[in-house]
Order: C-alpha cells, then sequence, then structure tokens
C-alpha cells in the first residue's frame, strides 16, 4: 500500500503506476459535471487547484446547527462522464489526479501522460464507508450556484483508499479489459 500524502506533487504522482493500490492523506476537491463544464468555459476556479486531487463525487452532507458540516456518504461518480473537459481541467489548472469509478477515455489518458496525472479508482457502493474516511468538511464553493451536489467540497481525508487505474505512462487498466473482453468475446464468435 503506497502512502500518498499532501502537499501533492507531480514527480511523486508520475511514480505511480497501473495497480498501484493508494491510501490519500490531506486534500480532496470534489467536482462533477457542472464544475467541470464550468472551468472548460473558461469561467476562474474559486479555488487553486494546482497539485491537487479532483474528486468526481456529489457527497451528501449534513449542515449542522452550528454552520459546520459532515459528510453522510461520498462515494464516486461515474466519471467518463468527463471525458470531453477532463484533459482541459488537466492542463489549465494543473491537477495531479482524478478519482472516480469506471475510468475515462483517450482524451483522459494522453493528458494523464502530457500533464503528471492519474486515475484513481474508487470502490462504488461504499459512499458510507468512504465517507468515514473524511475527517473534515474546510470549505464549499459554488454551492449557490449549482446546488449541493454539483458545489466544490474541499475535504480533508485520511487513508482514503483508491486503485491508479491510469497513470501518467499511458496505461490503462481499463483499456486493457476492454481489450481482453473484445477478444473473448471475438473468439465466441
Amino acid at each position: 500500500m503506497i502512502q500518498l500524502e499532501y502537499p501533492f506533487n507531480k514527480e511523486k504522482v508520475r511514480e505511480l503506476k497501473v495497480g498501484d493500490m493508494v491510501l490519500i492523506t490531506g486534500k480532496l476537491f470534489t467536482g462533477r459535471d457542472a464544475i467541470h463544464k464550468y472551468l472548460h468555459e473558461g469561467n476562474p476556479s474559486p479555488v487553486n487547484l494546482e497539485n491537487q486531487i479532483i474528486y468526481h463525487c456529489g457527497p451528501v452532507v449534513l449542515e449542522k446547527d452550528d454552520g459546520s458540516y459532515e459528510v453522510k456518504a461520498a462515494g464516486p461518480t461515474t466519471s467518463i462522464r468527463e471525458e470531453p473537459y477532463q484533459w482541459e481541467v488537466m492542463r489549465d489548472h494543473g491537477i495531479v489526479g482524478v478519482i472516480g469509478k469506471g475510468g475515462m477515455g483517450p482524451k483522459t489518458l494522453e493528458g494523464n501522460q502530457t500533464y503528471g496525472c492519474v486515475y484513481f479508482h474508487a470502490i462504488g457502493g461504499a459512499a458510507q464507508v468512504l465517507a468515514e474516511r473524511i475527517m473534515s468538511v474546510d470549505n464549499v464553493y459554488l454551492k449557490e450556484k449549482f446546488g449541493s451536489p454539483e458545489a466544490i467540497w474541499e475535504l480533508s481525508v485520511e487513508g482514503f483508499p483508491v486503485v491508479v487505474t491510469m497513470d501518467a505512462h499511458g496505461n490503462s487498466l481499463h483499456e486493457g479489459v476492454e481489450k481482453s473482453s473484445r477478444e473473448k468475446l471475438n473468439e465466441r464468435m
């Protein structure tokens, strides 16, 4: 198990390879469809994303009486929806990692190589378990504009479990599984 601790940097991330199991400790910023489209359109990010990790997640967040927040569920959302935008967000904002589920496509894989980024897979269906790895909600951005699930939530995590499924060297576990599945299907035809 590899420990990836904040502050993150491209050199450390470039060392990661497909199949590496990683525990992330530090900051994560959520971002789903509305945020990716917003950033893709050239709007400024309300937070500096340089050397940060974006988590494709619309967390279920409870606002407490004292105004603080507690994350009740934080499972990954399907990442392929961000494929049209992700490489540009890598380029324009300098992120080093993306967390989601289901993998991404060739544009993101090329962006990973060009900009020194990796795609981490988080376990779908484990939203409550993953929420237990969130130690605090440190801020929220664009909630009024996009609503709670689509906002950028700034989270502090400890031992957040992920697997590298697309690395900065052009390797993609998703591409390999698809190729192998296609070959097996063709054998049966």
